[in-house]
């Protein structure tokens, strides 16, 4: 039996990955990337040679009975995003429950993920948190905000650079434009910054600059 590993990347910063990390997808027989050509320039950099298969959210269904059984012939498998800790709004979910439905055994090594340090240096409650990821862009977007509006908990949500003053524009419409609210920006990299201010003070600061990079989005919760 063989056995898969979900290996964290770095979200810039190429120190920012693991000794760790880099052993397991030295020795493993196989990485999954998301997109081989971004995973094959981190791959280059720290000279592993490992063969690289596509893995991403529009052949995750059709490749994972396939993947499972070079699992249980013994096939070594990591799995990599982009950046960051795979299965964390990216690919990982589907092919990790069969992993754990055929019983063959998963571990995941810890490592960068955006939104640990966006909460932490938000300055907003993190005791206890919710992580929504990123909103719907249409269907559904109503609903989720008017459920959100309701939480007490610091809301941690990803998104576009592009989306950003929509979506500062409803959290002013759903949550008040008093609402505590931390962007952070291109996280681990030169230009990282965080703006930290109410909704609508940093929805002006945005819509005077327009913003670029990734983006991780920290909301306080609603007052008790």
């Amino acid at each position: 039996m063989g056995k898969l590993y979900i290996v964290p990347t770095p979200i810039g910063n190429l120190k920012d990955i693991t000794f760790r990390a880099i052993e397991v997808l030295k020795e493993v027989d196989i990485i999954l990337a998301e997109d081989t050509r971004t995973s094959g320039k981190l791959l280059k950099h720290f000279e592993i040679s490992t063969p690289m298969q596509s893995h991403h959210m529009h052949n995750e269904h059709k490749t994972v009975e396939s993947l499972v059984q070079k699992l249980k012939a013994g096939t070594t498998i990591a799995l990599i995003s982009d950046a960051g800790t795979p299965a964390i709004s990216d690919p990982g979910f589907l092919l990790t429950r069969a992993c754990i439905e055929n019983n063959i055994e998963v571990e995941c090594l810890p490592g960068a993920t955006a939104f640990v340090p966006a909460l932490v240096n938000s300055g907003l409650p993190n005791d206890k948190f919710v992580f929504e990821g990123f909103l719907p862009v249409k269907k559904g977007r109503q609903t989720r905000l008017l459920f959100l509006a309701e939480e007490t908990r610091t809301i941690i949500f990803y998104e576009s650079p592009h989306k950003l003053i929509k979506t500062l524009t409803n959290f002013c419409e759903y949550f008040g434009e008093d609402r505590p609210v931390s962007v952070s920006r291109e996280l681990t990299k030169l230009y990282e910054e965080t703006i930290r201010g109410t909704a609508k003070e940093v929805l002006e600061y945005y819509t005077n600059k327009p913003p670029k990079g990734e983006i991780v989005i920290c909301v306080g919760g609603k007052n008790k």
